[in-house]
């Protein structure tokens, strides 16, 4: 877990800030688009984008969304659009479109594969609606996943929260995440909410899902990069490191690029 004392909040909001507006000029589009769930990742991202001074559009997208969720992602709106005057919202109910959606398939009798892949399909429809708005109002889909969640253990839906533009806090660990949403004041009751990707319906966490905790996760992923193994621990140390290990080996299809079958030049040749 990042030291706040050596955690240099100001600095990294710059950075971030003034790289988001190099890439925004310099891909000649009017500014962003953030889908905000209620949670610390798209409400920290969000505010980094509306500090650029360019357009920032947030999106709000429930789909049998839990009203804890929907609170505090109303909540946050709010305050960044009483901070910014280039913060617009907009509400996409997507419900209806995810029940018409769930009508036109075949369903499966494995529901535990049934719920996962629904809820896939929720993250997918929310991609599209977001590059929807991307390109009705020439903004970027601005991605919110974190350092752990993207490249530790793959905690997203491949092209879902994981199909965007540009990814402005994925070098970011979660604890440093929460530092810089603090930082940049934003709600209590975000940061104080336990963190969940609002999929399934419910208030289930990402700690429900996963098995471990954020502060937990860095952790395995720092030993990891050390080249640590399970047998170097014990207790719940083997056991989280085991299942950061898992699902590190198991996403690594969402992590590197898409594997392209390249075609010997010998077999091209008339």
């Amino acid at each position: 877990m990042t030291n706040s004392n050596s955690f240099n909040a100001e600095k990294i909001n710059q950075h971030i800030v003034k790289w988001l507006l190099d890439y925004a000029t310099n891909a000649k589009v009017k500014g962003f688009v953030v889908g905000i769930s209620g949670g610390i990742d798209s409400a920290l991202t969000s505010t980094l984008c509306a500090q650029t001074g360019l357009p920032t559009l947030c999106v709000e997208m429930p789909i049998h969304q839990a009203e804890s969720h929907v609170n505090r992602a109303n909540e946050h709106i709010n305050q960044l659009k009483s901070r910014f005057s280039n913060v617009t919202n907009e509400r996409a109910d997507l419900t209806p479109v995810f029940e018409t959606f769930k009508h036109q398939v075949t369903s499966s009798e494995n529901e535990a594969v049934l719920n996962l892949s629904l809820a896939n399909v929720r993250a997918r429809l929310r991609m599209t609606t977001l590059y929807y708005f991307a390109g009705i109002h020439g903004l970027l889909v601005t991605g919110t996943g974190n350092k752990i969640e993207d490249f530790g253990v793959g905690f997203f839906t491949k092209y879902g929260d994981g199909g965007v533009d540009l990814s402005p806090i994925a070098d970011l660990m979660k604890s440093e995440v929460r530092l810089l949403a603090k930082y940049l004041h934003v709600p209590e009751s975000i940061l104080k909410a336990k963190p969940t990707d609002g999929l399934f319906g419910d208030d289930r966490s990402d700690e429900d899902q996963i098995g471990a905790n954020y502060e937990e996760l860095e952790w395995a992923m720092l030993e990891s990069e050390k080249g640590k193994t399970e047998d170097d621990f014990s207790g719940r140390q083997a056991t989280v490191f085991s299942i950061y290990t898992r699902l590190n080996t198991i996403n690594q299809h969402k992590m590197i690029p898409i594997p392209v079958c390249i075609i010997p030049k010998i077999l091209k040749q008339i």
